[in-house]
This record gives C-alpha cells, structure tokens and sequence, in this order.
C-alpha cells in the first residue's frame, strides 16, 4: 500500500475568485498553475459580460465555455497541421 501512495500525484489546493465568486480548485497542477487558470476564466468572462451586458451568470459561463473550448479545437488543429508540416520536412 505504501508503494501505491507514492505514485499519487500530490493535489494543492487553492481558494480563487472567479466573476464574484469563491471557487476551491484542487489539482496536481502547481498554485501557480491554479492562479493562472482562475484569472483567464475570469478575465474571459469579464470580457464576454461587456460585450453582452443583458447576459446571466449561467449564460456568461457557457458562452465562456463555448469559447474556450472553440479555442483549444483551433490550437489542436493548428498543432495537427505544424506536426504533419514537421513530418514532411523531415522525408
């Protein structure tokens, strides 16, 4: 069981403010890490609300969604087309 317990990621936690808000976040990723992500989320959010000030809290959190993840998919096809590139110049 000791074994076991020492391939366990340790998790930080961390409290975050996000749109108002108090979120805890638990992650094997470091506090820093932690930080950043709180603070793109809630800059991303901030961002959305002024352009659409009409917008609840829920639909500004799924419109903030929405968007992340639109730009995760563009970056994964953008790494997708830089490794078929890399593959080609390498024959």
């Amino acid at each position: 069981m000791a074994e076991q317990e020492k391939n366990i990621p340790e998790k930080n936690k961390i409290e975050v403010k996000i749109y108002g808000s108090t979120y805890k976040l638990v992650g094997p990723e470091s506090i820093g890490h932690l930080r950043l992500v709180a603070s793109i989320v809630d800059d991303k959010m901030q961002e959305i609300k002024l352009h659409n000030p009409s917008l609840n809290t829920t639909q500004l959190a799924v419109l903030t969604a929405v968007n992340t993840v639109h730009e995760l998919l563009k970056l994964k096809e953008e790494v997708e087309r830089l490794e078929e590139e890399l593959k080609k110049l390498k024959g």
